[in-house]
């Protein structure tokens, strides 16, 4: 692999990374010969993603916060800074929604739980925020780093149902470019900052959300795929790639960007 491309012996942290999505970029990261943090408030789950990836002949660390809790990652902080004394990217993975952040068809606004919003908007937003401010001195030293936080295709094209999920994540989107800015013009061109927005993936969590017991389609599964040019959901390990050129020299000159991985969703205006 070209050299340009390498990310050998990289210590990229990655929050939520016990997570559908955050556990299949660890596991690949890992396997291209970088150091993966495995970051997450559960330490069972932590602990044993982190000695799956040893076994496999990976190298892992186990760091244990909560995203929204600004003390928990100050010790992971301090941990990291002793035993590495840098980082090279922290990938913002932490993210997910609430179901009284959802309005289903039958329901209206009126029915939405203020509690639940809030906690949506502090899960996906704090939770990248706070990861960012706290980890960012572990870049400072080089002043190099890159941060790549998780966009969704409801940012930019709100929809149904998921409200509170869409706001957080059209949020994310503005941190993202903000971020991107700010690190240009205070540290220099070191630091970049990005997003992938990735499409509809068909997982464990969401299975029953898009397809029935006998494989079908739900109407909601139809309508996705029905708007998404290639015709499928998108696998996981189709994100890899994007994630691997972020993390590498390859993206030097990329920064403040949303990159869509999503079979054309964003461009089809249904049309």
């Amino acid at each position: 692999m070209s050299e340009f491309f390498s990310i050998k012996d990289k210590i990229i942290v990655i929050s939520g990374a016990t997570g559908v999505l955050g556990s299949a970029i660890a596991k690949y990261l890992a396997k291209q010969d970088a150091v993966i943090v495995i970051l997450g408030r559960t330490t069972d789950k932590v602990q044993t993603l982190t000695e799956e990836i040893k076994n496999d002949g990976g190298k892992a660390f186990s760091g244990i916060a909560d995203v929204t809790n600004e003390n928990q990652l100050q010790e992971v902080q301090q941990t990291l800074a002793k035993e590495f004394g840098k980082i090279d990217v922290l990938i913002n993975a932490a993210g997910g929604n609430i179901s009284g952040a959802v309005v289903t068809p039958d329901q209206s606004i009126i029915d939405s739980d203020p509690d639940a919003v809030r906690k949506v908007m502090e899960l996906n937003y704090l939770g990248t925020f706070l990861p960012t401010k706290i980890m960012l001195s572990l870049f400072l030293k080089e002043r190099k780093g890159i941060v790549i936080n998780i966009s969704s295709m409801s940012a930019a094209r709100p929809l149904t149902r998921v409200m509170g999920y869409s706001s957080a994540k059209a949020a994310i989107d503005n941190l993202t470019k903000w971020l991107a800015v700010e690190f240009c013009q205070k540290y220099g061109e070191g630091i970049r900052v990005n997003a992938v927005a990735p499409g509809f993936l068909l997982t464990e969590q969401n299975k029953t959300l898009l397809t029935e017991k006998n494989g079908n389609l739900t109407s909601r599964g139809q309508q996705i795929v029905s708007n998404t040019p290639m015709g499928r959901f998108g696998r996981p390990e189709e994100l890899f790639g994007t994630f691997h050129w972020l993390c590498s020299d390859a993206s030097k000159f990329v920064t403040g960007t949303i990159i869509p991985v999503d079979g054309g969703f964003n461009a089809y205006s249904g049309v």
